[in-house]
């Protein structure tokens, strides 16, 4: 028996869709545009604000006679063991897909920022800490690996990765970012996207776009940015996790620019995303982003106004529970006040893509194949070694580190003994289990303390809190300062501690007024250093922390961004020198918690001069990272004359790199671009390209980095995207600011407009070495 077109496999998925939407009603296409939220909680104890305010009780059989676009979170809202929780989702979708005509089950989304945010699931470290490895190919082994956790679970699309690029370290998502440079969060980002859509799992780019350039810092305050430094430093990531990676969702921001919100943009998503770029995929809403623009934007009067705004714009799909998509827009439709054409346009984008994930198929099935392990040995072992690669080491000027193995330690602070201290806001410990007190963590999460007692059995190691992560007594000060004058050295552990909305020091709506440590650590530091005993610092954090005050007065110091389940045993080898470090900074380590914001890609006048009586140099810049082994960089290409070269013309940078030193290492060759001259200001330098090499001692390998005109790329005064001639030069470097060679060129002929094809990236290439 044939079936009908839309059921036909060996059709098109446009040719089956058409032919669906044909005999759909009104009602059962916009049942299509939004999701439930099963168990949200609409008292007002919800996990985020206004919860309770966009969240209605509704009758389900009656809601999903019509269909469902999505289910929300069924496993990211209270604590639920994988298995139960597999079988249960696949009874929902029985009954969606049993209660209406056309037998289509939903779209299921869950958060996977640092790894499935479910109970029991692997904790990988965070965005931060993936940009802090400089390593996009261990970062897309981790997003397949949480891909298929998710399709293992019967979940269909992942609410990540986050591609807004850190504008000031004040903002509490800086833990959710990958970093402050476009070119470092474009391709981690896309490698984060390879791996997961490489699962089946539908990627969805968050937050398009703008919202981590907020002014002050605050969450969802609004957008200040001029054109350009929209189109140079927030746009490219995006961009290239669609161009390369193939992500096949988009998230609508939350925030406005220059008084337009981005869920009422058709510029944003329309002209740019789908006409320009010519993304075929689904734009959904952040949560309750489309309510927001009457209740917060105060850009629609009703639902139904904010409804059709948010369609006319092209979002497809209002998450997480349904408020104007619903009702409201219905009788906006059927009073002629809304277009139907809009709902059609929608409907057709989800339903394709519910076409691509085989839910329009008849021999479809939820069940899960197997029992549902979220938390495998292989997932472990990927979250320990990207831990490893992302620690940081920001100094040791005497050698300090590694520690001795039968030294005396005094492990102090309030991020030492707290397994919470690895985990960031959307891990589901931080993220949920706050509202369930009581409730285990569902992983095992080794903290620093007991990760070094492991690690450095023969050590004499003692333990003083000291003070609380956040609050202000210092009664613990006098223990605590006790225990480090016995010692031979000090492991001081501060940093912050990751929650929601003011809940925390680090995470979603958790801004800092400043960069000093939270509550009293500082003090806290302050005496430990008093003692004469050297003190290592090791800082747990979602931010960078000014750290100016300690300049030439610690032993040691190292930085590891929320790095996971297995950030404890990570650290301690690190400290022990098991793991010789390899982590380089993806944002700047400022020297004063004032003078903010301030990121490396700076033009003239964002750089130190006579003119301010604030430095904003940072103590530590991008890029930067220490060894214990050391790194020759021998016999570059070019030499002293300027290299000729057309505007569309390309040209390969080399170099040898040798590990010098008596054991096996990580060096991190960075390229950056400085043009002295162009027609509208430019950063002094910025990040192009970058290749993370491994060598056994004595070893060494050459790198060549294949270097394009359109990398130098940039919008001009008329905000086209030009490649202007004249000078520029590229420098191999450690770090932002340091450089160990330049390579100048001349690019010759005329301006060029580069099109929708330009080189996004630049390659590389590692090759053995003499």
């Amino acid at each position: 028996m044939t079936p009908v077109p839309w059921r036909d496999p060996a059709l098109p998925a446009a040719a089956r869709v058409d032919d669906l939407l044909s005999r759909m009603t009104l009602e059962e296409k916009t049942a299509q545009l939004y999701g439930v939220w099963v168990g949200a909680d609409t008292d007002g104890g919800g996990v985020a604000p206004h919860q309770h305010d966009m969240t209605s009780d509704y009758d389900w059989d009656e809601l999903i006679a019509l269909g469902l676009g999505q289910i929300t979170r069924s496993y990211g809202t209270a604590p639920v063991d994988p298995d139960l929780g597999a079988r249960a989702l696949a009874r929902a979708q029985r009954r969606i897909a049993a209660a209406g005509r056309f037998g289509i089950p939903a779209v299921a989304h869950e958060e996977c920022l640092a790894g499935f945010t479910a109970w029991r699931a692997t904790a990988y470290p965070v965005p931060l800490a993936w940009g802090a490895s400089f390593d996009p190919e261990l970062v897309e082994r981790m997003a397949r690996r949480i891909g298929q956790d998710l399709r293992s679970a019967g979940v269909h699309q992942g609410l990540a990765p986050v591609l807004d690029v850190v504008r000031d370290p004040r903002w509490g998502r800086v833990e959710e970012t990958i970093g402050e440079d476009p070119y470092l969060v474009g391709t981690i980002g896309t490698a984060y996207v390879r791996g997961l859509e490489s699962a089946g799992v539908v990627a969805t780019l968050k937050h398009f776009a703008g919202y981590a350039a907020s002014a002050g810092a605050r969450n969802l305050a609004p957008v200040r940015a001029g054109v350009r430094e929209f189109a140079d430093v927030t746009l490219p990531p995006f961009e290239m996790a669609l161009r390369e990676g193939g992500a096949r969702s988009v998230m609508a921001a939350y925030t406005e620019t220059d008084g337009v919100p981005a869920s009422a943009d058709p510029g944003l998503l329309t002209r740019l995303l789908r006409e320009e770029w010519e993304f075929t995929g689904t734009v959904v809403s952040d949560y309750f982003g489309i309510g927001f623009l009457q209740t917060l934007h105060r850009v629609a009067g009703t639902p139904a106004e904010a409804a059709h705004a948010a369609l006319l714009a092209g979002i497809d799909v209002e998450l997480p529970t349904l408020k104007c998509y619903g009702e409201p827009l219905l009788e906006a439709v059927r009073a002629g006040e809304v277009p139907p054409e809009l709902v059609d346009r929608a409907a057709r984008r989800v339903l394709l893509q519910k076409c691509e994930l085989g839910l329009l198929d008849e021999d479809w099935t939820p069940e899960p194949a197997a029992p549902v392990d979220l938390d495998s040995a292989g997932n472990r072992a990927v979250a320990r070694r990207l831990a490893e690669e992302s620690v940081v080491l920001l100094d040791n000027p005497d050698g300090l580190l590694p520690l001795s193995p039968d030294t005396r330690i005094a492990v102090v602070g309030p991020r030492a003994d707290d397994a919470l201290a690895m985990l960031g806001c959307y891990s589901f410990p931080s993220h949920v289990l706050p509202h369930h007190p009581g409730v285990p963590t569902g992983v095992e999460v080794p903290t620093v303390l007991e990760s070094l007692r492991a690690e450095l059995p023969d050590a004499k190691v003692t333990f003083a809190e000291g003070c609380d992560t956040s609050g202000p007594g210092t009664a613990g000060f006098e223990e605590a300062v006790a225990r480090a004058a016995e010692a031979d050295v000090c492991v001081a552990v501060l940093g912050d501690r990751a929650g929601l909305f003011g809940r925390g020091t680090s995470g979603e709506g958790c801004d800092a007024t400043d960069l000093n440590l939270p509550g009293v650590q500082a003090d806290l530091l302050d005496a430990l250093v008093a003692t004469g005993v050297p003190v290592v610092l090791v800082l747990l954090t979602g931010r960078p922390y000014a750290l100016g005050r300690w300049q030439g007065r610690l032993g040691a110091a190292v930085q590891a961004f929320f790095p996971g389940e297995e950030g404890g045993p990570a650290v301690a080898g690190v400290l022990s020198g098991r793991v010789n470090p390899s982590g380089r900074l993806p944002v700047s380590v400022p020297r004063l918690p004032g003078g903010q914001p301030w990121t490396y890609l700076q033009p003239p006048l964002g750089l130190a001069g006579e003119v301010s009586n604030l430095d904003p140099t940072p103590l530590y810049a991008f890029g930067h990272g220490r060894s214990y082994t050391t790194f020759a960089w021998e016999d570059r290409t070019g030499g002293d004359a300027p290299v000729e070269l057309a505007t569309d013309g390309s040209y390969d940078v080399s170099l040898t790199v040798r590990n010098t030193g008596d054991r096996e290492g990580a060096e991190v060759v960075q390229l950056y671009l400085h043009d002295p001259v162009a027609s509208v200001t430019r950063p002094d330098v910025r990040l192009i390209g970058y290749q993370r090499v491994e060598l056994a001692p004595g070893a060494a390998a050459r790198v060549t980095f294949r270097f394009h005109a359109d990398l130098s790329a940039f919008t001009d005064r008329t905000g086209a995207r030009v490649v202007e001639p004249g000078a520029l030069e590229l420098r191999l470097a450690a770090s932002s600011a340091d450089v160990r060679h330049t390579v100048r060129l001349l690019l010759t002929g005329p301006t060029r407009t580069p099109g929708a094809d330009r080189r996004l990236r630049c390659g590389t290439e590692v090759s053995a070495a003499e």
